[in-house]
């Protein structure tokens, strides 16, 4: 290995998606090493915590969790502040992404078509409402942390999406349009020009 190596799935709304992207956002060139589902099986037992991003420097030993890769790039890179309070700030941001991802996940895999219903819209009601809520009051404009890009944009950008695909069921595509400033990043990061060439590219 002789330059940066990022390890995910080949999704687009995911974990991997938003280190990717910071990557590419910071300039760093790195090596996007997608794999297959089949590949995992043999692979998880050789990363850290039997799961992925998993993110590779020479000379240092692999590292996994996003937030932790997402800091870092942001350390190194300027994408997150220099003051080191808002730093925190930004990354408690990503964190709640993260909680907010888990308790989606927790309605995954369930295979009574009355019962996802019914856990769907507790979780439209309950959860998503009250994070879209909390995280509405976090953001200043357009970006989280004011004009500058972040690591947490970016996140929050992917898992915005991820709702805006209209993928996940019974949860509206629309469920985070009563926050402005929230389509606001949104449409920020969407239309940053490093974010217009990444995905302008062949994957």
């Amino acid at each position: 290995m002789t330059k940066p190596r990022l390890t995910y799935f080949d999704q687009a709304a995911s974990r991997g998606e938003e280190c990717r992207l910071a990557l590419f956002v910071a300039g760093v060139d790195f090596e996007d090493n997608r794999v297959s589902q089949s590949a995992w099986p043999a692979l998880k037992p050789t990363t850290p915590f039997g799961s992925l991003p998993i993110f590779e420097v020479p000379g240092k030993v692999p590292v996994s969790q996003s937030n932790a890769i997402l800091g870092y790039i942001g350390r190194a890179h300027g994408l997150l502040p220099a003051d080191a309070w808002e730093a925190m700030r930004l990354e408690s941001l990503m964190c709640a992404a993260e909680d907010l991802r888990h308790a989606v996940g927790k309605t995954f895999g369930i295979k009574d078509a009355a019962e996802i219903e019914r856990r769907r819209a507790e979780l439209v009601d309950g959860p998503i409402k009250a994070w879209g809520a909390s995280m509405e009051k976090q953001i200043i404009g357009p970006f989280a942390g004011g004009a500058q890009l972040s690591v947490a944009d970016l996140k929050l950008f992917v898992v915005i999406g991820w709702f805006k695909k209209g993928v996940l069921d019974h949860v509206p595509s629309d469920v985070l349009g009563a926050h402005p400033r929230l389509e606001t990043l949104f449409s920020a990061v969407k239309q940053h020009p490093k974010v217009i060439s990444w995905y302008a590219r062949p994957h």
